[in-house]
């Protein structure tokens, strides 16, 4: 039997926060490029409370969209087109006060209304007013981003990053019918320009794995340049590295490799369950192993 190493809520909690943190260094640093300011993952939320930020944003998508519009008529029938224009109070906007609701209230119904944004994705006033819901308020504001991007707006690194994978894949099914069904392509590295220093996606992902001790590893392979098999199945996933964070591609969102790991490798799944008999910890593996199969953020 493996013996597990328990974890208490805390350190859990740390673990399952750290690809929220990441967004958000990863969103900061995206508004500060577009806006000049100064915001940071600590303060990302006090920040934008006062819904100015969010709402000029707002204004810049509906600019940035009729431009795309008059440019590609024929492109633009595809995509959703904001055209009505966000109302706000951009000075002496205090946090908290009713001004500042305001202002995060028409944003979110410019997101509903203009961009169709699904529910799922979506904050509620008090989620940022109140910081009671980072979660939804981020996985908004990178759907947000998305969006512009499709109009020619600057992009945060992870949309950058989910576009380099959505041509990789496109490539490859391309070169699949090129072949035909019956050959099967070699593999395809997409290489991303790298910055200077920038670490090695490969020694990360090792180091990761190398936190799990048993004799038995969780399997990963690695399959082409950020490309890796996981677990016993045929499912690939797409790594990439973000600032000091080894990030997955997951669904339409993203996650940490820790976190993923922690969700799909069944010793670790199995960190949270006490280990009382064989039978029951061997039950905690695989009952934690059928509900981690899919996951998306």
């Amino acid at each position: 039997m493996r013996m597990f190493l328990m974890h208490n809520d805390s350190e859990w909690d740390s673990m399952s926060e750290e690809y929220l943190y990441a967004m958000k260094e990863d969103l900061a640093e995206w508004l500060n490029t577009l806006y000049d300011l100064d915001i940071t993952a600590d303060t990302f939320m006090e920040s934008l409370e006062t819904g100015c930020a969010l709402c000029r944003h707002a204004k810049n998508v509906n600019r940035a969209a009729h431009d795309f519009k008059t440019k590609y008529p024929d492109a633009a029938l595809s995509l959703r087109i904001p055209s009505k224009d966000v109302v706000f109070q951009s000075r002496n906007v205090i946090p908290g006060s009713f001004l500042a609701r305001d202002n995060v209230s028409n944003f979110i119904g410019w997101c509903r209304l203009e961009l169709w944004i699904k529910d799922v994705l979506m904050f509620e006033t008090n989620d940022l007013v109140e910081r009671c819901n980072e979660k939804n308020f981020v996985l908004c504001l990178l759907e947000v981003a998305r969006r512009g991007a499709k109009f020619g707006m600057l992009a945060p690194m992870l949309i950058q990053l989910e576009e380099e994978i959505e041509e990789e894949i496109r490539d490859q099914e391309n070169l699949s019918e090129a072949l035909g069904e019956s050959q099967s392509p070699p593999s395809r590295t997409y290489s991303r320009k790298e910055s200077i220093g920038e670490p090695d996606p490969e020694l990360l992902v090792r180091e990761i794995l190398g936190h799990c001790s048993c004799p038995s590893q969780f399997p990963m392979t690695k399959v082409s340049e950020g490309k890796y098999k996981v677990g016993d199945s045929s499912a690939l996933i797409f790594i990439r590295v973000l600032r000091t964070h080894v990030m997955v591609r997951v669904g339409g969102g993203w996650d940490t490799l820790e976190h993923y790991l922690d969700k799909h490798d069944p010793c670790r799944c199995a960190i949270r369950t006490t280990p009382l008999e064989s039978s029951q910890v061997s039950e905690g593996v695989f009952g934690c192993l059928a509900v981690c199969v899919c996951v998306r953020v």
